[in-house]
């Protein structure tokens, strides 16, 4: 059970609740705490002009509402901002929204009621997840429409997910004894007015870039061993003598991995011997996508962790406008709803994936290309040359899924379009950041299902399996329970749907 607004709340929190069925409670203390701020907002209201609770929104904040149309005025907002398109986002994307807009009215800084944090604790914790779609977000005023759809479903009148279907949101909310939330103040904008769209997806995206930095790790180590590398482009010597964590991080985690190798080689015991040949067969330094792993991975694991503090920061934070004090007695108006510090960090998570997803096409090329490697036949081709194909096909879905990857990564953080009347004249543009980076990192587990598909073949070609180390062998095998070794032509897009499965519920945890 993890108690929400007791303590901050972690990336290996919000992956238990999201795909672990974790549930979360809310305290007595906390509940208590935040109606003491609903509390001293109502009557901190009740003579003054606060925006959003007795004003118009936006740029008709300069229209007074009357005392009774205040609640109106809230649901009104709610229903003219539900205006999302496109296809709904993934349920976990939606379930880590949910999640992040509820602990943000934990910071008990927003004057929203305690019942409406009762209520997303427990559609959390029955898995009841408002449908968002994906278009309609500027990041700025915060993700606006998607935010929206959240609060209708709240309200009773948006859809809401369970079990795979979607429902009418007072059907399924009274089917598990749920009572939609009634606005009391000013509820409306507090749950439009944040980050949590962009957020809770841009925390789903670092589960998976982790994922995809492991198993990339394990992937480029395990095919240096199949060719029989020389191990000091991962020695300890060679890049310590670079600054970069990361970089450190990676050689480190390959080390470990090969310590125990049979197939690895030392120079010093093969190419530090006086001979008189003037022409050596083998080269005597790698491929740069063999030779160059740490250099080219450490810098995808140093943005990562630099997303992960933002990400992490961003989800404890109040991300509410305006912030409701109700120790200094007072309420700050401002702009914590923008979203640059979540867009700038997602433009720089997919910028890094894409890289991770070019280092897998060049290696696979290195697998496919018998003029480079000098050891596979082309394509891994067991069968008759001419007649058959091998596995040459898959390259195909790789390089196009790339050049996708590289397209998607130019960066949305500086596309500002002014709207609202001129209100919102910069915006960060976050959920479209945070969706444009989920897809990339989609698309990356597919290029690495064509590449372990490949490496998978060279092992079996070069009869290698038996003399892997621990960890490398431990992923062939692996990868052998979802696709078995290919020994006629055959369609692959099973097998490939099969391991980028295989790969997403997995984690091999190398680094």
């Amino acid at each position: 059970m993890i108690s929400v607004g007791e303590k901050q709340l972690t990336l290996n929190d919000i992956s238990k609740i999201i795909y672990s069925g974790e549930k979360i409670e809310l305290s007595a203390a906390l509940l208590k705490r935040a109606d003491a701020n609903f509390h001293f907002l109502k009557d901190f209201a009740s003579n003054k002009v606060i925006y959003g609770i007795n004003t118009g929104f936006g740029p008709m904040a300069q229209f007074k509402i009357a005392y009774s149309e205040r609640l109106t005025l809230q649901y009104n907002l709610i229903r003219s901002h539900a205006s999302g398109s496109g296809k709904p986002i993934d349920v976990v994307y939606a379930k880590a929204m949910l999640v992040d807009r509820l602990n943000t009215f934990a910071q008990c800084k927003s004057g929203v009621h305690p019942d409406l944090l009762i209520l997303i604790k427990e559609m959390i914790n029955q898995d009841l997840i408002p449908v968002i779609y994906e278009h309609g977000g500027v990041g700025a005023s915060g993700d606006l429409v998607q935010l929206a759809h959240m609060a209708l479903a709240l309200i009773g009148e948006g859809e809401i997910w369970h079990e795979g279907k979607i429902y009418d949101a007072t059907e399924i909310l009274h089917k598990h004894n749920l009572t939609p939330f009634a606005i009391r103040l000013r509820e409306g904008l507090g749950l439009m007015n944040g980050t949590s769209c962009m957020t809770g997806i841009g925390l789903v995206n670092l589960i998976a870039a982790k994922k995809l930095l492991n198993w990339s790790t394990l992937i480029s180590i395990t095919i240096n061993e199949i060719f029989e590398s020389f191990d000091d482009h991962i020695s300890a010597p060679l890049n310590q003598v670079k600054l970069h964590t990361g970089q450190n991080k990676v050689a480190e985690a390959m080390r470990k991995i090969v310590a125990k190798s049979e197939l690895m080689r030392n120079r010093q015991e093969h190419l530090y011997t006086d001979t008189p040949d003037t022409h050596f067969k083998e080269k005597v330094q790698e491929y740069y996508s063999l030779r160059c792993m740490p250099q080219i991975l450490g810098p995808i694991y140093d943005t990562i962790a630099s997303a992960e503090k933002v990400l992490v920061d961003e989800l404890n934070s109040v991300s509410d406008n305006p912030v409701v004090d109700d120790e200094i007695k007072n309420v700050y108006h401002g702009g914590n709803f923008h979203g640059d510090y979540v867009a700038l960090e997602m433009d720089k998570l997919k910028i890094a994936i894409t890289k991770l997803s070019m280092l897998a096409d060049r290696q696979l090329n290195y697998l496919l290309n018998d003029k480079l490697n000098g050891k596979l036949p082309a394509f891994i081709n067991t069968g008759t040359i001419g007649l058959n194909f091998g596995i040459q096909g898959i390259q195909y879905t790789a390089t196009s899924t790339v050049a996708e990857n590289q397209t998607l990564s130019n960066p949305v953080y500086i596309h500002s379009i002014p709207s609202n009347n001129d209100n919102q004249d910069i915006v960060s543009m976050g959920s479209n950041a945070a969706l444009m980076a989920a897809r990339v990192i989609e698309n990356t587990f597919e290029v690495l299902s064509v590449h372990v598909l490949a490496v998978a073949e060279a092992i079996d070609c070069l009869d290698k399996a038996d003399k892997l180390c621990a960890k490398s062998k431990e992923f062939y095998d692996g990868v052998r329970t979802v696709s078995p070794k290919i020994e006629i032509d055959l369609p692959s897009y099973k097998m490939l749907r099969g391991i980028k499965q295989y790969l997403k519920d997995n984690n091999p945890e190398v680094i």
